[in-house]
């Protein structure tokens, strides 16, 4: 590791990491970085602790901070109405939000869903992702149990969408992928409170099995409309 100075280990090329704690600036030799992987380190600042995740061609560092940081710096004046996912989206028109590292998966996914006519933004990163959700609601979100984060107990967007209101959290469809979970597990879905779980191994059928989870959620809630309407909560 090297600081400020920029002057490299063992003439590797290095990569720059911005705390977002303390906002120091150093540097990691790219060979100290094991590719694809999720690396932790102190900030030698601050000692604050980073999540680096190296992948060839797109590497970055976030801060690990609690959800609660997070949302209010997503909420904070440094983000405007310029930062919207989209300029303009017609009624009635589907959106979905991808939260995804790996380039090749991310793009299977996307021309998945854009097939099946949802309108898609892709977040880089949890701070990026909560402050797409910050001015739309989204009707699918498919999102890595690692993105941005080293698993799903820490990871900001699963933390987020399973916490808000009902009213929105029931409109949408939360798809959670891992290379550890069974797909459609529904108990394991259950737990990790989302809609469905698919197993990375199982992308090339993200399509068929996503419209058939998405047709029997629809069925659930249509008749869960209906017996709130009957009792006079809807």
């Amino acid at each position: 590791m090297v600081d400020d100075s920029g002057k490299g280990l063992k003439g590797y090329r290095d990569m720059e990491i911005v705390c977002q704690d303390c906002r120091n600036r150093f540097r990691v030799p790219d060979e100290e970085l094991p590719p694809g992987r999720m690396v932790s380190i102190k900030c030698p600042k601050c000692d604050g602790r980073l999540e680096i995740h190296a992948q060839a061609g797109a590497r970055g560092a976030t801060s690990v901070r609690n959800l609660e940081t997070l949302v209010h710096e997503v909420d904070s004046h440094t983000y405007d109405a310029t930062e919207k996912p989209f300029d303009y989206v017609h009624a009635g028109v589907q959106t979905a939000l991808l939260c995804e590292n790996d380039s090749e998966v991310r793009q299977k996914i996307h021309d998945v869903v854009e097939g099946m006519n949802y309108h898609v933004v892709e977040a880089a990163s949890a701070r990026n992702a909560l402050k797409y959700m910050r001015f739309h609601t989204y009707n699918l979100v498919v999102v890595n149990e690692t993105f941005d984060s080293a698993g799903a107990d820490s990871n900001h967007v699963l933390q987020y969408v399973v916490q808000l209101p009902m009213s929105i959290r029931g409109n949408t469809f939360i798809v959670l992928l891992s290379s550890s979970l069974k797909t459609m597990d529904n108990m394991t879905a259950f737990h990790k409170s989302v809609n469905l779980v698919v197993n990375l191994q199982n992308i090339d059928d993200m399509e068929s099995i996503l419209k058939g989870a998405l047709a029997e959620h629809e069925e659930f809630y249509q008749v869960y409309k209906e017996s709130l309407k009957k009792t006079g909560r809807a």
